[in-house]
């Protein structure tokens, strides 16, 4: 199987938070993990703010750092082209996502007409773009 995470699911990975260990539990159970190379960025910007509100210390930020560096070497990376810029635009109007998210879910297109639907998860926290991930599934 193959799974697809957004950043919100990503991070679920380095931050005790609801839904945590589901998704630790997904990324075993998978043989492939695939984000989009722009979660790196989102990632790292996300665990940044965690760290300015006081939810992370200094020590607890750096190690999470290098965890995520560790863990990002083994991930599948989809890169952010033109084509797929021009999909996520087309997907942003169809499902009403925002600029990220429909870029998500064009990565998670391309993985899974690669990989096929049907062995493809995708994961995510966002509500709303797991109904447009779900949409979209029935329509590859």
């Amino acid at each position: 199987m193959t799974l697809y995470l957004d950043t919100s699911s990503l991070l679920k990975l380095y931050v005790d938070e609801h839904g945590s260990l589901d998704v630790v539990d997904l990324v075993e159970s998978c043989d492939v993990v695939a984000t989009l190379t722009l979660t790196y960025t989102e990632a790292r910007s996300a665990l940044a703010r965690r760290r300015r509100e006081r939810l992370l210390s200094v020590r607890g930020l750096s190690d999470v750092r290098r965890l995520l560096d560790v863990d990002w070497a083994a991930l599948l990376h989809i890169d952010v082209t033109r084509e797929l810029c021009a999909e996520a635009a087309d997907m942003a109007d169809r499902y009403g996502l925002r600029a990220y998210d429909s870029l998500h879910l064009a990565a998670f297109a391309h993985i899974a007409r690669q990989a096929g639907v049907e062995h493809t998860i995708f994961s995510s926290a966002d509500a709303a773009l797991t109904r447009a991930a779900k949409a979209l599934a029935r329509t590859l």
